[in-house]
């Protein structure tokens, strides 16, 4: 890519596992990569024990408010991450898909997303890795 890669989160309510993957991605990126997030239903605020567990490692997501996914925000991205959004997210051709298949983080207390935290970090280094590296 001769540009800064841009990539795209998508889950459903676009509060716990797309914003936590964005402000990963935004944290490790450096300013590298350009990042966005998404959802097909979005909840009117991030979910708490989502933004607490991000919060113990310096990242602060409350004052993210979730979004609708858009044509033009697929249309904008080199990759294209699902996070159980379904049939929801519009495919366009030449486009990059991923699919992390992770639990929902919503209702869940911060014990329970500390785990999804961690594996969305690891999944996320990995795709930096591999974004960087072309």
């Amino acid at each position: 890519m001769s540009h800064s890669p841009e990539v795209l989160f998508v889950c459903v309510h676009n509060a716990g596992r797309s914003q936590m993957a964005a402000a990963l991605l935004q944290h490790h990126g450096l300013g590298r990569v350009t990042v966005r997030s998404a959802g097909s239903q979005p909840a009117e605020q991030v979910n708490p024990a989502a933004a607490q567990a991000l919060a113990e490692w310096g990242l602060d997501i409350t004052a993210e408010i979730p979004s609708k996914l858009s044509t033009a925000d697929v249309a904008a991205a080199d990759v294209v991450i699902t996070m159980g959004c379904g049939d929801t997210c519009p495919v366009f051709p030449g486009k990059r898909y991923l699919d992390w298949d992770l639990d929902d983080p919503a209702g869940a207390p911060v014990e329970r997303v500390r785990p999804i935290r961690d594996d969305i970090d690891r999944r996320v280094r990995a795709l930096l890795a591999e974004l960087l590296d072309t």
